[in-house]
């Protein structure tokens, strides 16, 4: 059995009372106090992340943006330097390889920072399909340290230690060479999330991660900010409806499926990958939708139980749980596109019992 693989604040981890488990081949804090306290935390005030698990891979040369235009659902040629966009790499039968972020760097200089159990397959799908000379595909993961900085307060927290104007950076626009506090090197700092609150995501050199850590927790001690975990931030990503790869997205979901359909444009001029399977799904709508559901009876919906009208099975639930913000238990689930109304009711296989639930409007919360 391989050892874990573990990011550059694991040794800070324990001087804050982590509890850590095996997620995808890392080791990671699942929680650090509990992960409704966490959740709370991060809806009412901050939360902290490490995240430098995530992949990053690097894209320069003068055909960049046609390469990407190719192998990504959205149009990249909309971007400009110091703007991200969300993307899928699709399947040519529509099934999703990854969804990530495309940070521009500047022109022809791309960072996609991909998910961690997909960063291999990912590199190794677009160095697959690289076709131009002029076109460098780099893994540069290791090269980052990535932090979460999430919450009603995050912007007032990490303002008390830049003198960059964050407020000057927008909903998915991001600003580098960024200095913190007393840490040495610079970082790129952009406005984007994985909770459904207002934050920043801090991309520093590695030998950086640990001081930026401990200077933002020190910092932000007073507004309220604690370090959260894997557990907290599965439950916020899931009540503001944002996908998890493996479960709302995978080589047999689709982005059109998913319901984000947003971030996949058939109609720009560039021929990507599993365009066609896409534009049919846009046009005549897919077989599957995924739709939120509130329990009636009492239960939880896991991921992977069945969802049945009357005997049959109309499709499964992809994420369930306790929503800790507003104390119920919900579930989003895939099923067949017939029965996808706000207020159908339909049944969960729990264990032994059919549960009754109804499908309620998405998200769950909205900001």
């Amino acid at each position: 059995m391989s050892e874990l693989k573990r990011t550059p604040l694991f040794p800070e981890y324990e001087k804050y009372g982590a509890k850590t488990i095996d997620f995808g081949g890392w080791d990671l804090p699942v929680q650090f106090s509990s992960i409704k306290q966490e959740h709370e935390a991060t809806r009412t005030k901050a939360g902290l992340f490490d995240v430098s698990h995530m992949g990053e891979i690097r894209i320069q040369g003068d055909d960049s943006l046609a390469f990407l235009q190719k192998m990504v659902t959205n149009d990249v040629s909309k971007l400009k330097p110091n703007r991200a966009q969300y993307t899928f790499m699709c399947y040519e039968d529509g099934g999703t390889v990854d969804d990530f972020l495309i940070y521009m760097l500047k022109e022809k200089d791309y960072l996609l920072v991909v998910n961690a159990a997909n960063t291999d397959k990912d590199y190794e799908w677009l160095v697959q399909h690289q076709e131009h000379e002029s076109v460098t595909i780099e893994n540069v993961s290791d090269n980052y340290a990535l932090l979460a900085l999430q919450g009603p307060k995050a912007e007032e927290i990490l303002q008390a230690l830049t003198e960059t104007d964050l407020s000057q950076i927008k909903f998915f626009g991001f600003q580098t060479d960024v200095q913190i506090g007393s840490v040495k090197d610079t970082a790129l700092v952009s406005r984007t999330g994985y909770t459904g609150e207002d934050g920043f995501e801090i991309y520093i050199d590695q030998a950086a991660g640990a001081r930026l850590w401990n200077e933002l927790l020190d910092s932000g001690k007073d507004e309220g900010l604690v370090p959260v975990g894997l557990g907290a931030r599965d439950t916020l990503r899931f009540e503001a409806n944002l996908p998890l790869y493996g479960q709302e997205l995978s080589k047999d979901i689709s982005p059109i499926e998913a319901g984000l359909k947003f971030a996949v444009k058939v109609d720009k001029a560039a021929e990507f990958i599993g365009k066609d399977i896409l534009k049919k799904q846009v046009e005549e709508g897919p077989t599957r939708k995924l739709v939120a559901i509130e329990m009636i009876d009492k239960g939880i919906p896991r991921t992977g139980y069945d969802v049945l009208v009357g005997e049959d099975k109309i499709g499964f639930v992809t994420s369930g749980t306790q929503s800790p913000t507003l104390k119920k238990n919900i579930g989003l689930a895939l099923v067949d596109s017939k029965y996808t109304e706000v207020g159908t009711e339909l049944f969960v296989q729990v264990r032994k019992r059919q549960l009754k639930s109804v499908i309620i409007k998405k998200p769950f919360l909205s900001k």
